[in-house]
């Protein structure tokens, strides 16, 4: 998976800088190091974004948990009475 973000991120990257180029009227390739740059940028986003999705999923299974378990006491044990 992080093979494949860090691809994805680098084509976004790339894709940008050659885009923006495009919309600019300029050739493709008129900096080479720009679209090294772009490259590396777009790679950290998406890896950094995949980070971040895997926190808020674990983030979000322990606040499903507390609250399952909450809701177990509530109304589970009170049947007791």
């Amino acid at each position: 998976m992080a093979l494949g973000a860090t691809a994805i991120g680098a084509l976004l990257g790339l894709g940008t800088q050659m885009y923006s180029n495009a919309l600019r009227k300029l050739p493709y390739m008129r900096h080479p190091w720009e679209h090294v740059l772009g490259m590396g940028l777009g790679a950290v986003f998406v890896d950094q974004l995949v980070k971040w999705d895997a926190k808020l999923q674990q983030d979000l299974d322990k606040m499903l948990e507390k609250a399952k378990a909450a809701n177990e006491r509530r109304y589970i044990d009170d049947d007791d009475d």
